[in-house]
């Protein structure tokens, strides 16, 4: 049990810890929004990667040819769903801009339940993760959980870790939104990310 709650950990961890696309757009959603809207999309992309743990735990090597075989077509429709987020982003935020400053205030378009959905999307369609999850299925062999507790003791660790670490970049972009207060910073702070996003969003595909 304590094996399966380690190897559940170690792979939640290792597909959430490095920061990518998903992750740059987390904290720029955050800092633009609340942490409340942060936290659901930070539970949608702990959501998606318990997901891919779960067909890691359960498919075995059977299912490696067939999540290996979808990864070019999604990789394209990845990049493609983060450029128009990159795009969407930035023109929201001149909205915001503009419109603080004829009201004096924000407007803030993304419910949580939006935002959870969102990222969930977002994250089963990064090939990033689906690659990740791919190498774990054909790496775990025999040393894959066997036992149904064992196997949903990788799950929920999986998801843990990976909740963990989102909810804690959500924690770090709602600092920086109250850091940035003024109209200017958080319209100079979401057209550097949107840039950022449209980057590697490009460079998943040419890369």
């Amino acid at each position: 049990m304590s094996t399966a709650l380690v190897a559940g950990l170690l792979a939640g961890y290792g597909i959430a810890i490095p920061v990518g696309a998903v992750a740059t757009y987390l904290v720029a959603l955050t800092a633009r929004t609340s942490l409340r809207t942060g936290a659901s999309a930070a539970l949608g992309v702990a959501s998606a990667d318990g997901l891919y743990a779960l067909t890691a735990a359960l498919g075995g090597t059977a299912l490696a040819p067939l999540l290996a075989s979808v990864t070019t077509p999604l990789r394209w429709t990845s990049a493609v769903v983060l450029l128009a987020l990159a795009v969407r982003g930035f023109l929201t935020a001149v909205r915001q801009y503009r419109g603080a400053a004829a009201n004096g205030r924000e407007v803030r378009e993304l419910t949580p339940l939006r935002a959870y959905l969102s990222l969930l999307g977002i994250t089963l369609l990064n090939p990033v993760t689906i690659v990740y999850f791919t190498a774990l299925v054909l790496g775990s062999g025999s040393a894959a959980p066997a036992g149904g507790a064992e196997r949903t003791v990788f799950v929920l660790a999986a998801f843990a870790a990976s909740a963990s670490w989102q909810l804690l970049l959500a924690g770090g972009g709602a600092l920086l939104g109250r850091a940035l207060t003024g109209r200017r910073g958080r319209l100079a702070t979401a057209a550097a990310s949107s840039a950022l996003i449209a980057g590697l969003a490009v460079g998943m595909v040419v890369g």
